[in-house]
């Protein structure tokens, strides 16, 4: 962490959510669940094993359960995973390894891994681009980081309602949702970090909920409660509270529930390897693209 980047979330205050959050952290863990089983899908299609893993994120070994429940762990493509949080308190009992580490600085020697999975949790780094460039640099040639994580979309309807209440009420607005990242902007980032292949796509997972209340419980039982350095220090005023429920449960109201929106951003990136294809010199095509196309050829006057 240099001191140019912006410190805009609390750590600390992080590690202490997730440790508050753990011993009831089963009966919210319902997204992570979904984005574990998607992850695991999608290292299911490689063709390559890993011997080395090491899942950031461990959330009490959900993908690792995840990874089993595909068959991809010991006999399968992936060796030995360690699984590491923030805080002990997230580790699972039954994990192999469990480390405490923070993202912002990985204690991970060079070339030392060969699978990085990260299960929700590069959104509240500070330098991503460090973090990328740390797990780059972890992983051996042709070693993959697979990452999930939430996207400008998530939460936009919640975001706004506060904005707007604070706005009509107080005649302010405070810091109460996290900034996410464009999924362009990850694709990006993915590259800066020095991966090759980089791909980003992202899908949308709504959620419906009986009263605003419960996605709230639910976002603090996940751990994911406000940690904004800017964040106001004392509990939100009463109205201000009603009136930004009741206008998320206006706006989002279908059936009868409101519907919360997450969005979720897949990554991945692979450390470069002279087997990896590259790309082709510009003019060394064999064949023209209007043959290809089977159409006729117009030159454009100068």
């Amino acid at each position: 962490m240099t001191e140019t980047v912006p410190i805009i979330f609390d750590r600390q205050r992080l590690a202490a959510n997730r440790r508050r959050a753990a011993a009831g952290y089963a009966q919210h863990d319902f997204l992570q669940r979904h984005i574990a089983k998607d992850l695991a899908e999608r290292l299911s299609l490689q063709t390559r094993d890993f011997d080395k893993a090491l899942i950031l994120g461990s959330s009490g070994g959900i993908m690792r359960q995840a990874l089993a429940a595909e068959n991809l762990i010991g006999d399968g493509k992936i060796g030995f995973v360690a699984e590491a949080d923030i805080t002990a308190a997230m580790l699972a009992r039954d994990a192999a390894a469990g480390l405490v580490l923070d993202e912002e600085n990985l204690p991970l020697a060079e070339a030392s891994l060969d699978l990085v999975v990260s299960l929700w949790g590069l959104h509240h780094v500070n330098d991503l681009p460090g973090t990328l460039v740390q797990i780059k640099r972890a992983l051996k040639p042709n070693g993959l980081l697979l990452a999930a994580l939430p996207g400008n979309e998530t939460l936009r309807d919640l975001r706004q309602a506060f904005l707007q209440a604070e706005a009509e009420i107080s005649g302010g607005a405070g810091a109460h949702i996290h900034p996410f990242a464009d999924l362009r902007d990850l694709g990006g980032l993915l590259q800066r970090a020095g991966f090759a292949l980089p791909v980003a796509d992202s899908d949308i997972v709504p959620v419906r909920y009986g009263s605003p209340f419960s996605l709230l419980a639910d976002l603090r039982g996940m751990g994911d409660s406000n940690i904004l350095t800017q964040r106001q220090r004392q509990p939100m005023r009463r109205d201000v509270l009603m009136k930004a429920m009741q206008i998320f449960a206006d706006t989002t109201a279908h059936n009868g529930k409101s519907v919360a929106q997450f969005e979720i951003c897949y990554l991945a990136g692979w450390a470069p390897h002279e087997s990896q294809q590259k790309p082709l010199r510009p003019g060394s095509a064999k064949t023209r693209l209007a043959d290809a196309l089977g159409t006729q050829e117009t030159k454009l006057k100068n």
